[in-house]
């Protein structure tokens, strides 16, 4: 039985893994959030590499 007076909990303001709230622009919580997504792209980048056995740009077409 459900009580219909409840109401659903407001969203966080802040990230779950940090005190930081998300902003636009030059925060702290962007630059965290860029470097994980950079890091991310280069095991990306690693993976690639390793499974063609060729390098990333000759694999792109970037370098003849």
């Amino acid at each position: 039985m459900t009580d219909a007076t409840q109401s659903t909990p407001a969203p966080p303001s802040t990230s779950a893994t940090t005190p930081d709230e998300p902003a636009f622009g030059w925060s702290a919580y962007a630059e965290r959030v860029n470097g994980r997504f950079a890091m991310v792209g280069f095991v990306a980048v690693l993976v690639v590499e390793w499974i063609s056995h060729d390098t990333f740009l000759h694999w792109a077409g970037l370098v003849p």
